[in-house]
């Protein structure tokens, strides 16, 4: 039997309004970093890792009331599915026949799968006989749910490693033809989630090309970051040098390049000079969604330190298969069939620069 490192923990988080019981799980590496996790939407609700002077920073947003989750407008920490992003016009086609999906957006997209999986309460329960403290999550989307085809049954591994990283690996099984497309919704703030804006954060991304879009729609197009210097991250820099350009902040489908094994070469990497956390990006996913926090605003409820937080008070970095690429052949296929398994895996690990 192997000894695990760390712990994981469990209490009561809070009760919907029919009395079902949320539950709050700590997972804690005993090497300075712990992550909670609520089986409501399989939502990452506080990562604690330790800053360059060993203090504990909590470097993902979250709600300072427990039951904000449920309506969770920002979609904070939750996993999203079936679909992460968009799907224009809600419908797509697959094998020949049209499927029309819940409309949520008010371009008339589907966001996010409609009411998602983030809106879901999964069956969670701790990975005996770990090594590193683990919870498994495990959510049955029933067919036709906000539109989809098939049944498709969905688990999601988190775990903490001893070298501080949250890692994320999502399986999927289905009995239909159908799309899937899984990611979490974390927004990271390196200097603490309370801190102000990620501003002075310093991005680089390994990917030299994005997905265009157009009324927040994707035109099918894949171009090079060259051809539009605010979105090249091929070299560090901060989110401040590159508003300058881009005002709105970023809401963009980067195509991340080829790496021969990406759990050792990372796909991102984000870097605060003033707690000196560095966060390294590590997925099997084509993409990797970058979004700056844009639309936070009075509409979303009050933060963990009890105010609003600001525009830009975070960065997700969501990686993930392209947007639209039911309707777009060109781009990697999302379509899982019966016999087969969707797996994909992220993690996130943090380490300190002096």
């Amino acid at each position: 039997m192997n000894k695990q490192q760390g712990k994981v923990s469990r209490e009561p988080f809070f009760k919907t309004a029919d009395g079902r019981e949320i539950t709050l799980f700590t997972l804690d590496n005993g090497n300075g970093a712990s992550v909670s996790i609520i089986d409501y939407g399989a939502t990452v609700v506080a990562l604690q890792v330790p800053d360059r002077d060993g203090k504990s920073r909590d470097v993902v947003l979250g709600y300072a009331n427990p039951a904000d989750y449920l309506a969770n407008p920002a979609y904070i920490g939750g996993v999203i599915g079936r679909y992460a992003n968009r799907i224009s016009n809600a419908k797509f086609v697959l094998d020949g026949k049209p499927y029309d999906l819940t409309k949520n957006n008010k371009e008339g997209n589907t966001l996010h799968g409609g009411k998602g999986f983030d809106k879901a309460i999964w069956q969670a329960s701790p990975v005996e006989n770990s090594p590193e403290p683990a919870l498994r999550l495990k959510y049955v989307s029933r067919d036709g749910e906000e539109g989809f085809p098939g049944k498709v049954t969905v688990e999601a591994l988190y775990t903490l490693t001893a070298d501080n990283a949250l890692r994320i690996d999502y399986a999927a099984v289905t009995d239909r033809a159908t799309v899937i497309n899984l990611t979490n919704h974390s927004y990271f703030n390196l200097n603490g989630e309370s801190s102000g804006t990620i501003d002075n954060h310093e991005l680089w991304l390994g990917a030299d090309f994005y997905t265009p879009v157009q009324n927040r729609q994707a035109t099918g197009e894949i171009l090079s970051v060259k051809r539009n210097p605010e979105l090249d991250f091929t070299v560090p820099a901060t989110i401040a040098s590159k508003l300058v350009d881009q005002p709105k902040g970023y809401d963009h489908n980067y195509v991340l390049n080829r790496r021969d094994d990406p759990e050792t070469a990372p796909a991102a990497r984000l870097y605060s000079a003033e707690s000196g956390i560095m966060m390294e990006v590590f997925t099997s996913e084509p993409g990797v969604q970058v979004y700056s926090g844009g639309l936070l605003d009075d509409s979303v409820p009050d933060g963990k330190n009890g105010r609003k937080y600001p525009e830009r008070a975070a960065i997700c970095l969501e990686t993930q298969h392209f947007p639209d690429s039911p309707n777009m052949p060109q781009f990697p296929s999302t379509v899982l069939r019966p016999g087969e398994l969707f797996q994909s895996f992220t993690a996130y690990r943090f380490s300190v620069i002096s």
